[in-house]
């Protein structure tokens, strides 16, 4: 093999790596996850924060890695054939076969070598590095790869750009920045499995809880009206106290004259009223706390935040055709959360 020989396949290997080094690039800005750089540059790493630019320029950095594959990808055969050509001329002449045949047979064995370095050490290897170990590949490839794309910026921006309008060609606007959010089912998938392969433990059900809160309506936790233990408009302080003793518990509605919720009493609004006559006569109106009316197909997150802005812990429940269905309380919401919520004051 004379010097230039040498050099063909000196120049293969060196294009290998320049084509492994672009996926490897590549694919390490596609996969690395947002949450994972982001405090390395807030703690001031300059290969995170170059990492995080690379990310928000998404199709910038892939136009550049396009480029850069394209380029290695059409000199690895120009330069690598003549080399290896001449490597296999010798063995195959002592075969007796014509020079045209010789020729032939070297050309589609060179091409076949070609074709398993270059798919193989130049594209899987590293691709499949890179979604092995996504962060730490973005971390170390982003800064000579910005400082490519920043040398030939003006022919990546005009190839960004031709994309970007052939893109929209087909009703699709392009975006510049990786896509590193999840949507609620893909959470909820993420949970599920890494809790089946033993990486995340929830043994308490928070998590599952808070995936089925959200497909979850009012009508699915409120108390009937069959079933809640009520008092009159007119209750009396005596009344709540007898109430308490008897069932334990905080809070009670109130129901007018029609049966329909009026109000709500806590213990807490009475416990001081002990005078003998403040105790057997009805509870002042002001200390009657109002009731909030949410529809009964209402989703529990909606209900949860109209009861934190109102204050109120509970909610008359309410039909299509208005007529009371029962009391959604705020600590049934929570239950469906974080578990079993017990009032301070129920019997057990």
């Amino acid at each position: 093999m004379t010097a230039a020989d040498w050099w063909g396949i000196g120049w293969l290997v060196i294009l290998l790596a320049v084509n492994a080094f672009f996926v490897f690039a590549e694919f390490g800005i596609i996969a690395a996850r947002r949450s994972q750089i982001e405090p390395r540059a807030e703690a001031g790493s300059r290969a995170a924060k170059t990492a995080l630019w690379a990310m928000e320029h998404a199709t910038l950095m892939l136009a550049t890695t396009q480029l850069g594959i394209t380029i290695a990808s059409l000199l690895i055969l120009y330069v690598s054939e003549p080399a290896i050509h001449r490597l296999l001329d010798l063995p195959l002449r002592l075969t007796g076969l014509d020079e045209s045949a010789t020729g032939t047979i070297a050309f589609i064995i060179t091409l076949i070598i070609v074709s398993f370095l270059h798919v193989v050490l130049g594209e899987m290897v590293p691709k499949n590095i890179s979604f092995s170990m996504p962060d730490r590949a973005v971390l170390l490839l982003a800064t000579p790869l910005v400082g490519i794309a920043t040398v030939f910026r003006p022919v990546i921006v005009a190839l960004n750009a031709t994309a970007s309008g052939a893109v929209r060609l087909f009703g699709v606007q392009p975006r510049a920045e990786a896509v590193s959010a999840f949507s609620f089912d893909e959470v909820a998938t993420i949970v599920a499995t890494s809790t089946r392969e033993g990486v995340l433990t929830d043994s308490s059900g928070t998590l599952t809880n808070a995936f089925e809160f959200t497909t979850k309506t009012v009508k699915d936790v409120l108390v009937p009206m069959s079933r809640l233990v009520t008092l009159p408009d007119d209750a009396t302080p005596e009344d709540v106290e007898r109430a308490v003793a008897q069932h334990g518990f905080s809070r009670y509605v109130l129901l007018d004259g029609e049966g329909e919720p009026s109000g709500y009493l806590h213990l807490k609004d009475v416990i001081d009223l002990d005078d003998d006559d403040e105790f057997t006569e009805p509870v002042p109106p002001k200390r009657i706390r109002q009731l909030i009316s949410i529809f009964h197909g209402t989703e529990l997150e909606d209900a949860l935040a109209t009861m934190r802005r109102s204050g109120s812990h509970l909610g008359r429940a309410f039909d299509e055709n208005g007529a009371s269905k029962g009391v959604l309380f705020l600590e049934d919401i929570i239950e469906e959360l974080v578990g079993e919520v017990q009032d301070a004051t129920r019997r057990r």
